[in-house]
């Protein structure tokens, strides 16, 4: 089963009809092997240098028909054959031949030195897939650790403390009453010192129905709180009103299947329920998601020019129109978008939309430079991969993979910025409200110069129409 290019529910990845079975590794010649390398080592004994010729041939007899391989491929893959079934007749050690069939896929994502493409295992899979689908089970908070003046740390102790940053609304953790700020010291009566955020996030996440129990410090006070676990919808946008009325700041977190919807109903609040004048949208350490969440965010701000182009392996650029119904399509909205280097992929699709289509001005630093959209297949019974199936151009149809784009207003925060400041935004605020005192006047270029066009297609596999952007990281979210 394959889901469309514009589906947001990924959980049902299905093998693509265009890659049916993967590697030729499901159907394994079994016979035959033990007799002809008996027959090959006597040779050997027997006519000295002369056997090799013979046990030569007889391997390769052996290997001279494969179930799964095209006839036509068969000299290719004769030494694959002949090295698993050696290893799987006569390594004098345990064999998993479950493992030998994974790790052959994993060889082949290796050989392509693409750090986007990879193979997965069914548990890999799964979670990238919930990764990008921004679903998880667990109680709905974001954490983080923290010393006492707010700066990051990295394991709890007496000066560094696990503290509850976020409450997802309509969260189970929402409904026990938690709240941001509040100081979790244990989980399930175990401490949280000398653990990392790593060690204890995944003893707050389980299963929908099952209960953990917190013990936090609020005002100096502990105290137990119980909380049953459910399926929460990952909370990507948030807004909030700037610069006395004027300035709408939106940031987005990652672009999962709830998103684009979540970013539409934050902007519609801002334009027509708070009448802003101008939009700063904050895409910063974003890596992506959904291409189409992409599209959908873009066309909130353009109408009627190519957001970007999509470019097959084998074909020309393909120019993606915008979504009719954007919000913010009025060019009397100034829009600034701030990004920085871990804006990535579909943050940059975004990004370079608004960018080339002179709509608005980056704000920040060069960006991640992810030029690629990839692909998620199953495999069943050994997982998945995703695998690089086509390039995304911006509307100057240049390909900025490994480059970035280059914001309008280059700022850099200094090294020392205090925890409750931040020089980017301020400064994007700035461009925002210059753009109101000045409509008629143009955007300042990027700084340095454009990256070089996007290279010729080069021969390879059509690809399927599920094709869906992976993240690049992930935040630290108790799901």
């Amino acid at each position: 089963m394959t889901d469309s290019a514009t589906s947001e529910q990924p959980a049902s990845a299905g093998p693509s009809s265009l890659t049916d079975d993967g590697p030729p590794v499901a159907e394994i010649r079994r016979g035959g092997v033990r007799a002809s390398t008996i027959v090959a080592i006597f040779l050997v004994a027997a006519i000295g240098g002369g056997a090799l010729f013979v046990s030569g041939f007889a391997l390769g007899r052996l290997a001279g028909s494969t179930p799964g391989t095209a006839a036509d491929q068969q000299d290719l893959f004769r030494p694959f054959w002949d090295a698993y079934n050696d290893i799987t007749n006569n390594y004098v050690g345990q064999v998993d031949q479950h493992l030998l069939v994974e790790g052959a896929i994993g060889g082949l994502f290796s050989a392509l030195g693409d750090p986007f493409s990879q193979y997965l295992t069914e548990e890999e899979y799964r979670a990238s897939l919930s990764g990008l689908s921004g679903e998880f089970e667990g109680i709905g908070v974001e954490m983080a650790t923290q010393d006492a003046q707010g700066n990051g740390c990295e394991t709890v102790s007496d000066t560094c403390q696990l503290v509850i940053t976020r409450v997802i609304r309509g969260s189970p953790a929402l409904a026990a009453g938690l709240q941001a700020g509040d100081v979790i010291v244990a989980v399930d009566s175990n401490s949280t010192t000398g653990k990392t955020i790593g060690d204890i996030v995944p003893t707050i996440r389980g299963p929908k129905g099952s209960t953990v129990v917190l013990t936090i410090e609020r005002n100096g006070t502990a105290q137990d709180v119980p909380v049953t676990r459910d399926v929460i919808q990952r909370e990507d946008v948030r807004s909030e009103v700037m610069a006395d009325g004027k300035v709408g700041y939106i940031k987005i977190d990652g672009f999962s299947s709830g998103s684009a919807g979540d970013f539409h109903n934050e902007l519609d609040a801002l334009i027509n329920q708070d009448h802003v004048q101008a939009i700063v949208l904050d895409l910063r350490d974003d890596p992506g998601g959904y291409v189409d969440a992409a599209q959908k965010i873009a066309s909130e701000f353009i109408a009627d020019e190519p957001l970007y182009y999509e470019q097959t392996a084998t074909g020309q650029p393909v120019p993606q129109q915008p979504i009719p119904g954007g919000v913010a399509t009025d060019s009397s909205i100034p829009v600034v978008v701030l990004v920085n280097g871990g804006t990535a992929s579909a943050s940059e699709i975004v990004s370079a939309a608004v960018q080339g289509n002179n709509r608005g001005q980056l704000v920040g630093s060069q960006t991640y430079g992810k030029g690629t959209i990839q692909e998620f297949k199953e495999l069943p019974g050994a997982g998945g991969y995703r695998l690089s199936v086509r390039k995304w151009l911006t509307p100057e149809q240049i390909w900025i993979h490994g480059v970035g784009l280059t914001p309008n207003v280059v700022v850099e925060p200094p090294a020392d910025q205090p925890a409750d400041q931040d020089a980017v935004l301020d400064r994007g605020i700035e461009v925002a409200l210059e753009a109101l005192a000045n409509p008629s006047s143009t955007f300042p270029p990027p700084v340095t110069p454009a990256p070089t066009p996007v290279p010729s297609p080069t021969p390879a596999a059509d690809v399927s129409d599920w094709v869906l952007q992976v993240s690049l990281a992930s935040n630290v979210r108790v799901g």
